[in-house]
């Protein structure tokens, strides 16, 4: 299995260059990455920024698993993903994704559920700061 996950806590920023430095791409003929950042304006108003939390101890056991079933489902080569906690500000990474993979269909459709199954399964709960106040957001990711 070739997984790295990092969770990163706020302030530090999260390095997608770095975090891609950790893919081992031997083999392969495509790597796809999707970067999630804050967005500046939802609904109309200003977002001062996001703030998420977490269930540290299964964070990372999380993210490896489904790290693992991507690997497994669509017969990526590597895998390397982070997600911050804390506060994160408008503009700023907030998770990251690359996946390597001899093809680029299953980069694709692989990296696409990836994003989809961390926020559908990560224990992070998000809360959204605007001058208006704060709200948390439904669901987890």
């Amino acid at each position: 299995m070739q997984g790295h996950i990092f969770i990163q806590e706020a302030p530090d920023s999260l390095d997608v260059d770095k975090l891609r430095s950790h893919l081992n791409t031997e083999g392969c003929g495509a790597i796809v990455s999707f970067i999630g950042i804050t967005r500046e304006v939802d609904d109309g108003e200003e977002v001062l920024r996001l703030e998420f939390d977490a269930w540290q101890d299964k964070l990372s056991e999380t993210l490896q698993s489904i790290a693992e079933l991507a690997i497994e489902k669509f017969s990526l080569y590597s895998i390397a993903m982070a997600h911050r906690t804390g506060t994160v500000g408008p503009q700023e990474n907030i998770v990251a994704i690359h996946v390597a993979s001899p093809h680029r269909k299953e980069a694709f459709e692989g990296c696409s559920w990836l994003i989809d199954e961390l926020k559908r399964q990560a224990p992070l709960w998000k809360k959204e700061v605007k001058p208006s106040g704060e709200t948390w957001k439904a669901g987890l990711g």
